[in-house]
C-alpha cells in the first residue's frame, strides 16, 4: 500500500530513534508537524529557525544520532542556513528540511517562493551543507534521502538539506526503509607507519589538539600516545575538551584564551608537532611567530583543504577517520598508557593561578571572569557538560575552566555563530537527560537568540545559562579599542537585564556579583529541574585573553 512523502519521512525518524524534532511550522510543511505529534515524536516549537537548528545540532552531537530541523519555505528556510553553517563547523550530522509552496505551481508569482524563481534555499544552502537539493517528485525521495544520509552520516559527518514542496510532501509512493548507514568502514591511512616513524624520532614533540580531536571522540587515544611518548599537551580553543586540564603533560591552551606556559614551550624549539583536528586558523595560532615554526608538521585530518596550508614546516598528513587513524596508530607501535611526571610548565601554571586567584580575591572591587569560572567549576559535578558561545566569556572560559573529564567542553572558534550555544544546550540536555548541560554564554549572545531560553522552559529541559553580563560586545570592543585606540557600536547605553529577562520567560534566575554567590545559584540550579538563568556581573574593564588577534586598518 502507498503511503504520502510526510509519512514516510516519519516513520523514518522513528524508526531512527529520534525522539525530538526541532523547528517553527508554516504551511508549506504543516502535514510534518501534525505526522510528527501521530507517531509520539516530540516537536520542540523554537523561537527562531536558527535557534532550532542550534537545537538539532546540540541533540545529534550529544545523542551521537541525526538531529531533524524544519523550517517553512522563504525566511523560515533562511534562518536555518546560519545553522547549517555551524553544524558544518562541527561536523554533525543534521537534516535541514524546508519547504516549498508547490511543485507544480513553481514559475507562477508565489509567497515565499524558495525555488529558483525566488529565494532558491537549494542554492543557498549549497555552501554550508554537504548536500542540497529539492525534491521535485515523490518517487525522488528514495534516493535523494539516500544521498543526504549518506554525506550526512559517512566520512567528514555534517549537515544536509531538503527542500519539499507542500504538494510532493502531500503524494503518494511505494513504502522503502532507509536505515541510518553505519555499514561503511571509516577511512584508515596506508601512512600510519610514517607518523610512527615520526614520534619515534621526535627529540621535542608538542601535541597540538583541535576542535577535531573533540568531536572524534578519541580521548583514551590520545592520553595514550601523549603518555607513551612523553608528549607535552596544548589544546586550541575549540580543542579545549579534548584533554585533562589537570593531566601532568597538560601545559595550557594556545591562540586566543591560552597560557604563557604553552606560548614559552613553542618557543623552545619544537621538532615535531603533532596536529590532531585543527585547521590551524587564525584564532588557534593567534600569536605565533616565526621562531615558533617546528622543524616537521605531522597532521591528522578528515580532508585535506587546509591541511599543511598554514604551517610551512614539511608536513605529513594522515588523512581520514580521526579516532580510527590514533587507535592503528597505537597499535602499529605498540603504544601503552604510562605514568608521567608533571612538566616543570604544569607545574608554575598551577602556582601562578593559585597566586592570581588570591590576588584578586583580595584586591578587585568587580568580579573578574577567572573567578567566575573557578566558581563554576568548584560547584559542578566533574561530568558536566558545558558549551561556550561566541564572545570573550567562551575564552575567560578556554583560559580558566578547568577539565576534569574529557568531552565536557564545547566550543567552536571558526565559525563562531552568536548565540549558538544557547540552542546547541537545550537539544544536548534533551539528549542527556542524566547529566548537567550549561551553556556559557554573555548578554550579547542573550539578545541574539536569549528568547530560546523560552523554548527550554516551555519543553521542560533544565539547562543552566551562565551568562557574563558587562553591558557591551565585549571581545569586539576591547579588541577595537586595544589595536585602533577606540571602538564604535560595541557598548550598550542601557545595558540588558539579563534576570528580568529570564523570569520573563519563566526561568529561574540569579544575579551573582560573587564568586560564593556563584557557588550558591549552582547548587540551586542542580537541584532543580527548572530552566536556570545565572546572570553574573563581571568587571566591564577586564581584559579579556584576545589581545593577540591584531586589526590592521593599514
Amino acid at each position: 500500500m502507498k503511503k504520502r512523502v510526510y509519512t514516510l519521512l516519519v516513520e523514518h525518524f522513528k524508526n531512527w530513534g529520534i525522539t525530538h524534532v526541532f523547528g517553527i511550522p508554516g504551511k508549506s510543511i504543516s502535514p510534518l508537524m501534525l505526522e510528527l505529534e501521530s507517531y509520539g515524536i516530540e516537536y520542540v516549537l523554537g523561537r527562531h529557525e536558527a535557534g532550532s537548528g542550534f537545537e538539532a545540532s546540540g541533540y545529534a552531537l550529544a545523542k551521537k544520532t541525526m538531529g531533524i530541523a524544519i523550517g517553512t519555505s522563504g525566511p523560515g528556510g533562511t534562518n536555518l542556513i546560519t545553522a547549517a553553517g555551524q553544524a558544518k563547523e562541527f561536523q554533525l550530522p543534521v537534516l535541514f528540511i524546508t519547504g516549498q509552496p508547490s511543485m507544480q505551481e513553481t514559475g507562477r508569482a508565489l509567497s515565499q517562493d524558495s525555488s529558483q524563481f525566488g529565494a532558491d534555499l537549494v542554492k543557498m544552502f549549497e555552501p554550508v551543507t554537504l548536500f542540497s537539493a529539492r525534491i521535485e517528485r515523490g518517487d525522488l525521495l528514495y534516493l535523494y534521502l539516500k544521498h543526504a544520509l549518506e554525506k550526512a552520516c559517512t566520512g567528514e559527518k555534517g549537515p544536509v538539506h531538503l527542500c519539499i514542496p507542500f504538494d510532493v510532501l502531500m503524494e503518494e509512493v511505494e513504502p522503502f526503509y532507509l536505515p541510518l548507514p553505519d555499514h561503511i568502514s571509516p577511512v584508515v591511512s596506508r601512512d600510519i607507519d610514517k607518523a610512527v616513524k615520526l614520534l619515534n624520532e621526535a627529540k621535542k614533540p608538542v601535541l597540538f589538539l583541535g576542535k577535531g580531536a573533540v568531536m572524534s571522540d578519541a580521548y583514551p587515544q590520545l592520553r595514550t600516545i601523549a603518555e607513551h611518548w612523553g608528549i607535552p599537551v596544548m589544546t586550541t580553543p575549540g580543542g579545549k575538551g579534548a584533554f585533562p586540564t589537570n593531566h601532568p603533560l597538560y601545559l595550557g591552551g594556545y591562540g586566543l584564551g591560552g597560557s604563557k606556559h604553552a606560548t614559552a614551550y613553542m618557543k623552545s624549539g619544537i621538532d615535531l608537532m603533532i596536529v590532531v583536528g585543527s585547521k590551524l586558523c587564525d584564532m588557534s595560532l593567534s600569536g605565533f611567530t616565526a621562531d615558533m615554526e617546528p622543524e616537521k608538521v605531522l597532521q591528522f585530518e578528515y580532508d585535506l583543504k587546509f591541511a599543511g596550508k598554514t604551517i610551512q614546516a614539511p608536513t605529513q598528513i594522515i588523512l581520514g577517520d580521526i579516532h580510527s587513524n590514533l587507535t592503528q596508530l597505537i597499535v602499529q607501535s605498540g603504544a601503552a598508557a604510562r605514568e608521567t611526571e608533571m612538566l616543570a610548565g604544569r607545574a608554575e601554571a598551577a602556582a601562578a593561578a593559585s597566586a592570581m586567584e588570591s590576588m584578586e580575591s583580595a584586591s578587585a572591587s568587580a568580579l573578574s571572569a577567572g573567578t567566575a569560572f573557578r566558581s563554576l567549576r568548584a560547584a559542578l559535578p566533574k561530568d558536566a557538560v558545558l558549551f561556550g558561545d561566541a564572545g570573550s566569556h567562551s575564552f575567560h572560559a578556554v583560559q580558566n575552566f578547568e577539565i576534569i573529564e574529557p568531552g565536557t567542553f564545547y566550543f567552536d572558534e571558526v565559525f563562531i555563530a552568536m548565540g549558538a550555544a544557547i540552542g546547541y544546550a537545550i537539544g544536548a540536555k534533551i539528549a542527556m537527560q542524566d547529566r548537567p548541560v550549561v551553556c556559557v554564554t554573555g548578554d550579547g549572545c542573550i539578545m541574539m537568540h536569549g528568547t530560546e531560553i523560552s523554548t527550554a522552559v516551555n519543553h521542560g529541559i533544565p539547562v543552566i545559562f551562565f551568562v557574563l553580563n558587562n553591558g557591551r560586545l565585549d571581545m569586539v570592543e576591547k579588541g577595537m579599542s586595544y589595536n585602533t585606540g577606540r571602538s564604535v557600536g560595541a557598548v550598550y547605553e542601557r545595558p540588558l537585564d539579563v534576570s528580568l529577562f529570564a523570569q520573563s520567560m519563566g526561568a529561574s534566575a540569579y544575579r551573582c556579583e560573587t564568586g560564593s554567590e556563584i557557588e550558591n545559584a549552582v547548587q540551586f540550579a542542580l537541584r532543580s529541574s527548572t530552566t536556570t538563568v545565572i546572570e553574573v556581573m563581571v568587571d566591564p574593564q577586564e581584559i579579556p585573553p584576545i589581545l593577540t588577534r591584531l586589526l590592521s586598518l593599514d
